[in-house]
């Protein structure tokens, strides 16, 4: 009796050992993706907003007379082309990392 016991102990332990386990199939490897993000300010006039006054801002102490609302306008404008492309770069998409496993 004791020796099926034993018999059948070792032919379940070497089954067991002949059975690959999924975990041992699977390789996994991290990979980058780029998502887009939902637009909140489709038209980026925020950013526009916030970059012609703080342009403006900035512009305005440069100069004097004439020169100074000349420097105040280019301030603005410029301001205004900065704060629309940096709100179009963080608002179309982003990078994150995704683990894939095969």
């Amino acid at each position: 009796m004791q020796r099926t016991s034993l018999t059948l102990a070792a032919l379940v332990l070497s089954s067991l050992m002949l059975v690959p386990t999924a975990q041992a199939a699977t390789k996994c490897h991290n990979e980058t993706v780029y998502r887009t993000r939902e637009l909140k300010d489709p038209h980026r006039v925020t950013g526009t907003l916030i970059g012609a006054v703080a342009g403006g801002l900035i512009g305005n102490q440069i100069g004097g007379g004439k020169g100074k609302e000349l420097a105040t306008i280019g301030g603005a404008v410029a301001g205004g082309v900065a704060g629309h492309k940096i709100q179009r770069h963080r608002q179309e998409r982003y990078k994150t990392v995704i683990r894939v496993c095969k």
